[in-house]
């Protein structure tokens, strides 16, 4: 139902916020109405199919967030998941986030997991964005009490909107930045997690699968270097008192030597091979205890970005924060849905032997145009997750 319940949402909000193609500067201009759904289209008009965004917007398992760039596709995301207009469909605050260093917004991803619940919205430094003020003008926080009652949370240098009460997070770099992130988290919990995602500072594709995670379970992002685990970070490990350390890579973008300089600040488990494709869907099915989103059967919704713009993953966090939206998965080009995401999607797609209405069902988001994931690529993922009918053996069992 609350897959549902988003879905109608998406739909029901104007063509400028959901799948619209933003421009540079974050505003919501279109390059064509195949990407921008306009309500209230009538049969009589040409192309009236095109013109309600399908389906380069929706098809029957999958949802587009059409933004050109970052900043609108956060804006999107953060209407899709909190409606309005009313107060139980709006956010209690919204973490308005650097958009000039991909690690911030990974990191703060961790906002928009319980109690605070936040969306992020990205601000240019302190230039807010049109795509970015809209969005929030719509959402209109109601203020959060965990965040000492702020509207705003504003991650490093970013614009400080009129009229709202905000609170900062602040540090002289990511990895400070990210510290301080862990520790109003934390404070908005009332406990240090006892789970670290650790995520590389230089290859934003392994990185961008944590902020999903962050997002759904409120384990903090911390980064590291190839070869060297940063002050503050060591600092924020030792806070947390020996946790299950969690490193997304492989030794060839985190180091066995820094696996080893974290295996003295708690229990490391790495995860992740290969590319940051494989990776990504190394983590879509790890799970260790409470730990993972082990996604190894039918039934889940899963978000679709691609590898090189790691600003997505932070704009789409909030999905995976929804309570039905899983692990972000990776694709690394435009035109061509790589073949482990198609090996992965075959692996969990949903089956049925009698009546489909009794199955489970995948769902996909897709983050960024056609540009970014072109509409066959898009197409292409909606079969993989269509459930489909399976054979029965002779005693009446699925095969």
């Amino acid at each position: 139902m609350r897959r549902r319940a988003l879905l109608l949402a998406a739909l029901a909000l104007s063509g400028a916020v959901v799948a619209a193609c933003g421009g540079k500067d974050g505003s919501l201009s279109g390059h064509s109405t195949a990407t921008q759904p306009t309500v209230g289209a009538k049969g009589t008009q040409d192309d009236a199919a095109g013109n309600l965004g399908f389906p380069a917007f929706a098809t029957k398992n999958t949802t587009r967030v059409g933004g050109a760039d970052a900043i609108a596709n956060a804006a999107g995301v953060a209407r899709a998941v909190f409606p309005g207009p009313s107060v139980k469909t709006r956010p209690r605050a919204v973490a308005l986030v650097d958009s000039r260093d991909w690690r911030i917004g990974i990191a703060a991803s961790v906002l928009a997991s319980d109690p605070i619940g936040a969306p992020i919205l990205y601000s240019t430094g302190p230039d807010l964005p049109t795509a970015s003020q809209d969005a929030l003008g719509a959402l209109a926080p109601t203020g959060s009490k965990e965040a000492g009652n702020a509207q705003i949370i504003r991650v490093g240098d970013v614009a400080r909107p009129a009229g709202l009460k905000a609170t900062d997070v602040t540090g002289a770099d990511p990895f400070a930045l990210a510290h301080a992130l862990d520790a109003f988290s934390a404070a908005a919990r009332g406990k240090e997690s006892d789970a670290v995602v650790i995520a590389s500072a230089d290859d934003p594709g392994y990185a961008m699968p944590a902020a999903a995670w962050a997002a759904k379970a409120g384990d903090p992002v911390l980064f590291v270097q190839r070869n060297a685990v940063p002050a503050e970070t060591r600092a924020a490990l030792t806070a947390h008192r020996k946790p299950r350390i969690y490193v997304l890579g492989p030794p060839e973008t985190i180091s066995d030597a820094v696996v080893k300089a974290l295996g003295k600040l708690g229990q490391v488990t790495r995860i992740g091979s290969g590319d940051p494709v494989r990776s990504s869907i190394d983590f879509a099915r790890f799970t260790d205890g409470q730990f993972g989103w082990g996604v190894v059967d039918p039934g889940h919704g899963l978000t679709f970005a691609r590898s090189d713009r790691p600003l997505d993953a932070g704009a789409a966090a909030p999905l995976s924060a929804s309570g039905t939206f899983g692990p972000l998965i990776l694709v690394s080009n435009a035109d061509t849905l790589d073949q482990p995401v198609v090996d992965y999607l075959l692996d969990i797609q949903p089956g049925y032997s009698k009546d489909p209405v009794r199955g489970v069902y995948n769902h996909g988001w897709i983050i960024g145009d056609d540009k970014a994931i072109s509409v066959g690529v898009q197409s292409q993922i909606d079969q993989l997750l269509e459930i489909t009918r399976v054979a029965k053996s002779k005693t009446g069992s699925r095969s």
